[in-house]
């Protein structure tokens, strides 16, 4: 029987069965993409990563992505499980250069601090922003049974995935929002996009932002902490000029309505326009994971 080291990891937390929990399977050379698509709907999270040799030059590790239902080309919090299961695994040493290869290209990764106190960080594929459109917030404002909050519409956002990006406002507008899953999976489709991504600013917190994002087209009705759409909105922010206020290191509360509370660090580059996003892991599973 050919097996994997496998681990679960709780991404964006130091605390066990917070976060946003991801599986990576260690051992994937070999692996078809149709097991692959196949374990990751077994394991049911919201991302499993798949570990293989690395095929370009530079690269010190490869990693494919799998949702439930699809493969993605990058996604933030698998990035960053990914790299804490393989230093904790001993596979690669803690560095401020590696180098992830994902089907989104070569991706910096940067580890901050050692052992409970380590972060790591991932820089994002260059973000491209679609223009506003009326039709946009006219979708957007049907699927939430309120209109934005905030003073620049939604946009469309891509980092790999399609992020659709809208400002609530304030706080207690996202925590308080009760979207209807059906109504927001009819939202990707029109826009063809992965989800819908909310935020709000925060007032006198240890967290600037507090965000939501719901992906129920891809099997995921509320992703509990969302690395590449926290990535999307730091590049809103920035095409908005909204970070004058909030400043290009902010900290971001999500996950508290699905009982996670995870938090992610972004860093944008004000000039460069790249986007970091990074943060805690945590692994509550350790062992082995028979192989297709």
């Amino acid at each position: 029987m050919n097996c994997s080291a496998f681990k679960q990891v709780d991404v964006f937390t130091s605390e066990r069965y917070k976060g946003n929990a991801l599986a990576v399977i260690l051992d994937a050379d070999g692996l078809a993409e149709a097991d692959m698509q196949r374990i990751a709907a077994w394991t049911n999270l919201s991302e499993t990563t798949f570990v293989l040799t690395p095929s370009a030059p530079g690269a010190d590790y490869r990693v494919r992505i799998f949702t439930p239902r699809s493969e993605l080309p990058f996604a933030g919090h698998p990035s960053v499980g990914t790299a804490h299961a393989l230093i904790e695994a001993g596979r690669i040493a803690a560095s401020d250069h590696l180098i992830q290869e994902c089907a989104a290209g070569l991706l910096p990764v940067r580890v901050v601090g050692e052992g409970s106190q380590r972060r790591v960080f991932v820089r994002a594929p260059r973000a491209q922003l679609h223009p506003p459109s009326e039709s946009i917030t006219a979708a957007v404002t049907r699927a939430l049974s309120r209109p934005p909050g905030g003073s620049h519409p939604p946009r469309i956002v891509n980092n790999g995935p399609d992020w659709l990006v809208c400002d609530l406002g304030d706080e207690a507008a996202v925590r308080g929002l009760k979207p209807d899953m059906t109504a927001l999976d009819r939202l990707s489709a029109e826009t063809s996009s992965i989800g819908i991504t909310v935020f709000g600013r925060a007032q006198g917190k240890d967290y600037q932002l507090v965000v939501r994002a719901f992906a129920p087209a891809d099997g995921v009705p509320e992703d509990p902490v969302t690395g590449s759409a926290n990535a999307a909105i730091g590049a809103y922010l920035l095409a908005s000029g909204q970070l004058e206020t909030i400043g290009t290191n902010y900290r971001v509360s999500q996950g508290r309505e699905i009982g996670r509370d995870g938090y992610v660090d972004v860093c944008v580059g004000a000039h460069s326009g790249d986007v970091e996003i990074g943060g805690s892991s945590v692994t509550s599973i350790d062992g082995m994971l028979a192989l297709p």
